[in-house]
């Protein structure tokens, strides 16, 4: 029997049942999506000039989903802050989404306290602690969303729950169309490509896993469409399958990256590449994809593409990271590790909370 087929096996090294948080995201999205919707949010009375997201980590990373999805349709400047200090522009024009699932993220309870500051119009979003005390006491909205997952398995929570509120507050068209193609795709995924069930020898995820088992992987996503998903695959290895890769983005990688694919030659060989694709890519950008693929394949490297054509643009997207969150788990698997505790995450956040 395949070991990634081996349910006794799982069983015993994923002792916070990691799968079942993978497998529930259709459900997640659906009903991330209906929280959003329905929150008691009342529109800002002045005029909202740019949005900023503040998140780390599963919380920074929905962030990215949430712009690379709506960012054509949005009107108005969308940035991500990932640190302790907003942006200067923030202001009493502004839109500040602050997430975080544990709600005691310190990066994001830093740029809470300076909007306050700065008079912004600010939501906030996670499943308690702090966050959601510090939001009530200052008369904030808080968005309330269902506690018990680890914060990376969290992901349509802190996604699709944004993207409702930006519904809500009318800044973008109504979802719901969308969303429902969204579970049904990734329920299709999960049920036909990528779920346990179905067995390693007709398991995308399952096949992609073994070839990155023991070996460095790097994840390209394309500016248009995917660079956020290249990012979710980079986190996931680590977080999940504890492991090292790195990520990067077509174009930018042409104009720095691809030159390195020469050295170190004994090493370039055990790579493996992962190029995330769609069909809204420019097609300048898909020319770009088919040299890069080409230029790397001379080191010895091997290139897997994968682009996702069934549905609109929210479920390719999701469905090409709700296969790269498989890949990490299986690759836990691989390891022999259980793939939900993050030891050296609680040792920093210990070691910091001396200081």
């Amino acid at each position: 029997m395949n070991k990634l087929d081996n349910l006794k096996l799982i069983k015993k090294l994923d002792r916070s049942n990691m799968l079942k948080f993978i497998s529930g995201l259709p459900e997640q999205c659906a009903d991330a999506y209906r929280i959003g919707i329905s929150g008691n949010i009342n529109k800002p009375a002045v005029k909202i000039n740019n949005i900023v997201f503040a998140g780390v980590g599963g919380s920074g990373i929905g962030a990215d989903l949430v712009k690379v999805y709506s960012g054509s349709e949005l009107k108005i400047p969308v940035s991500i802050c990932r640190n302790y200090t907003l942006p200067d522009f923030v202001n009493e024009n502004t839109l500040l989404l602050c997430s975080s699932y544990s709600g005691a993220t310190e990066e994001t309870l830093s740029c809470f306290e300076q909007g306050l500051e700065r008079k912004a119009f600010i939501i906030t979003m996670g499943a308690g602690g702090k966050l959601k005390e510090l939001s009530f006491k200052n008369n904030v909205t808080h968005i309330l969303i269902p506690p018990g997952y680890p914060p990376r398995a969290a992901i349509g929570y802190m996604s699709i729950t944004m993207l409702g509120v930006l519904v809500k507050l009318g800044l973008v068209k109504g979802k719901e169309n969308d969303v429902k193609e969204l579970y049904s795709v990734l329920s299709d995924i999960r049920d036909k490509e990528a779920g346990f069930d179905v067995p390693a020898q007709k398991n995308i995820s399952k096949q992609i896993a073994v070839k990155l088992y023991k070996r460095y992987s790097v994840i390209y996503g394309t500016a248009d469409t995917t660079e956020a998903i290249s990012y979710r695959w980079r986190e996931q290895i680590a977080e999940n399958g504890k492991a090292l890769s790195s990520s990067n983005t077509l174009p930018e990688m042409n104009h720095n990256e691809i030159v390195g694919w020469k050295f170190p030659e004994k090493l370039l060989k055990d790579f493996k590449v992962i190029m995330l694709c769609d069909k809204d890519d420019r097609s300048r950008t898909k020319e770009r994809i088919r040299i890069s693929k080409e230029i790397i394949e001379k080191s010895g490297a091997e290139v897997i593409v994968l682009e996702r054509e069934k549905g609109e643009r929210l479920a390719r997207i999701y469905s090409l990271m709700y296969i790269g969150d498989f890949v990490s788990f299986y690759l836990a698997i691989l390891n022999n590790i259980d793939p939900t505790p993050v030891e050296t995450i609680d040792y920093l956040k210990k070691e910091l909370g001396k200081i």
